[in-house]
């Protein structure tokens, strides 16, 4: 029996697996976001209380022993704890937003590009190097305070096993710190950022990916490995691992990644490389601000329920009687496949006569033509599986691949899990059959017709996010 914990940002999931890679049972468990004048926070100790709970609760249902477990976790932000994984201060999120200035700064002064071309990194408000810089200013006595800036799974993983120290693992050290070359911390990078006073609080790397015991949640002694985080894990349990495959996760984060040995660090700065266990192997990825939020917002403002969303996509035709949807709600921007820190969402065409199926069509055609984006600038050659929660929706499924105009390999149940569980096999030499846990459940072929018609309405798209961009780079 082997169990995947997977501490998303608004749930806390832990899914126990056979060794045949077949989802038995899950438990999750939401967690609140304080969101206040683009502070975005979380409570520490209600995160990782979250995880025991839905630990406790899975276990208490399992008729065998857990063999080992895999934690992975939401990336970037502001962990900052003390030496024993205890919370300094609450979490800053990835979604938070007070670093924009700093970040303005930077894109006009060069640093930014100069961070890029040295790490591969495109920073945005919410990863580690603003929001550590905006602390040094605004909360030092936090900072002094801190014995390590970590991640949320590293927080979890400290407390889980007792660990004498914090640490964290080369996929969540990707941003912006990291050289994917050397897969160590690039002083010169942090002291771009004003950060060389600070060093100390950068973990150490665990390279490969940290393991330990657990003295709590998980049954005594249970062996349990740190990450990676959960854009990677994704991939992992997606069997994204061959160059030129890609994954695109339909989550609260639209994330496009795709797996590559090579390393360009020219061309527009955007998203980031992440590094992975196996070296010489990366992930490009395209990690967008929104993805399903943005049909959440749509949907509550029209009053329409998830359930009604086959429904409302066949009603109304592509095109959505010209309603057009530049999906970018985010009150930190866009950061994927180009960091725009004002940038904010439109809706054009719309009338008297436009009704809530048109909105919510042009809002999945919006953030399947963002979408393509992402994978067209992350370098997508191979085939394309699909995940994340926006997978329930089989219309949308169709509108998805009609609007990328290429098969998906459709992967349901508890993908982050998944793969936190086959990073901690490979880690412990536990042998899994990776292919047979990664099958799809379902491949989705376009439409040959609908998908010429997107072709020419993501060229518009385009056309409308560059007025869109300039609007907002004013």
């Amino acid at each position: 029996m082997y169990v995947g914990i997977d501490v998303g940002t608004s749930v806390v999931k832990a899914a126990a697996f056979d060794g045949g890679g077949r989802q038995l049972a899950v438990e999750s468990r939401p967690v609140e976001l304080s969101l206040h004048g683009g502070f975005v926070e979380q409570d520490m100790d209600e995160v990782y209380g979250a995880v025991v709970d839905v630990l406790g609760r899975l276990t208490g249902r399992l008729p065998e022993p857990v063999e080992l477990a895999g934690l992975t976790g939401q990336g970037d932000g502001v962990w900052l704890v003390d030496g024993e994984g205890r919370p300094v201060r609450s979490a800053l999120s990835w979604m938070d937003g007070r670093a924009h200035e700093l970040l303005d700064r930077w894109l006009a002064d060069g640093t930014f590009e100069t961070v890029f071309r040295r790490t591969g990194g495109a920073m945005f408000p919410g990863s580690p190097g603003p929001l550590l810089a905006w602390l040094d200013l605004y909360d030092p006595k936090s900072l002094d305070a801190a014995a390590a800036a970590v991640y949320c799974k590293d927080m979890v993983f400290q407390r889980l096993t007792g660990a004498a120290r914090a640490t964290t693992d080369v996929s969540d050290a990707s941003m912006p710190f990291l050289d994917p070359r050397t897969r160590s911390y690039d002083n010169r990078v942090v002291e771009l950022l004003g950060l060389t006073r600070r060093r100390r609080l950068l973990p150490p790397v665990g390279d490969p990916i940290t393991t330990g015991e657990a003295r709590e949640g998980l049954p005594a002694g249970t062996r349990i490995s740190n990450g990676p985080y959960d854009l990677p894990a994704c991939a992992l349990g997606a069997g994204v691992t061959e160059p030129g495959d890609g994954l695109l996760i339909v989550g609260t984060c639209l994330a496009a990644l795709v797996a590559t040995t090579e390393l360009d660090l020219s061309g527009e700065p955007a998203g980031l490389y992440i590094s992975t266990d196996r070296h010489g192997h990366r992930l490009r990825a395209m990690p967008a601000m929104v993805g399903t939020a943005a049909l959440d917002w749509v949907l509550s403002t029209t009053g329409v329920t998830h359930a009604e969303v086959d429904e409302l996509l066949a009603s109304t035709p592509p095109g959505a009687r010209g309603v057009r949807v530049l999906p970018y709600f985010a009150p930190s921007g866009e950061r994927a496949p180009f960091v725009e820190p004002h940038l904010r969402a439109e809706l054009s065409g719309v009338s008297l006569e436009t009704t809530p199926a048109d909105l919510i069509r042009a809002t999945c055609e919006g953030i399947g033509y963002a979408a393509r984006h992402c994978l067209e600038a992350a370098g997508l050659t191979g085939a394309l599986a699909v995940c994340g929660g926006g997978t329930r929706s089989s219309a949308w499924m169709q509108l998805l691949a009609d609007v990328l105009g290429r098969p998906l390999r459709v992967v349901e149940g508890e993908v982050g899990a998944r793969g936190a569980v086959l990073a901690a096999a490979e880690r412990y030499g536990v042998s899994l059959d990776a292919g047979v846990w990664t099958e799809p459940t379902a491949i989705v072929e376009p439409d040959a017709g609908r998908s010429a018609y997107y072709s020419k309405g993501f060229q518009e798209h385009l056309g409308r996010l560059d007025e869109a961009r300039g609007r907002a780079g004013r």
